[in-house]
């Protein structure tokens, strides 16, 4: 490669208003498909269904505010570096269809898998924004889908390993 050319020129760039449509329509989707899931799965899990629909919306009511202020408006059109784990993040805007009577461990790890693309998504964001509100956006959403797939963790060892399914 000739000098100037080098791979990180080549990276994939996004617009912050790009990468924030992508961030809400992942969490409508997420919070849609818990909404939808609730009535559907075990008595058991009826509450975690709720909960994550509950979280997805605060989620999305976090990204839409943002992008409505006027001091982000200035830095939606700089770009960044698209995260390699940009892609599995986007896939998850597409929700599986896992029947009218879901089983626990399907249910499980879904979440499980939505909660991690999450987590990778948000925390290589924060890396690469500079400080400001989108930064502390994305670094607290990180934290809180750690948190998330943590206590997930925890619901599908015992759901898996005490015959629950």
């Amino acid at each position: 490669m000739t000098q100037g050319h080098g791979y990180d020129k080549l990276k994939p760039l996004s617009s912050m208003e790009d990468i924030l449509a992508v961030a809400i329509e992942f969490e409508r989707t997420a919070r849609d498909f818990y909404r939808d899931l609730a009535p559907k799965v075990s008595k058991n899990l009826r509450y975690l269904a709720e909960e994550l629909a509950e979280e997805e919306q605060k989620h999305f009511d976090l990204f839409t505010d943002l992008r409505a202020r006027p001091d982000v408006q200035a830095v939606l059109q700089t770009e960044i570096t698209r995260p390699v784990s940009d892609r599995k993040f986007s896939d998850c805007i597409h929700v599986p269809d896992l029947g009218e009577q879901p089983d626990d461990q399907a249910v499980l790890q879904y979440a499980l898998m939505r909660e991690h693309a999450a987590m990778e998504q948000y925390t290589a964001l924060a890396a690469e924004t500079g400080p400001g509100p989108i930064h502390d956006l994305f670094q607290y959403l990180a934290n809180e889908e750690t948190k998330h797939k943590n206590e997930l963790e925890v619901l599908y060892y015992s759901v898996v390993h005490s015959g629950g399914v």
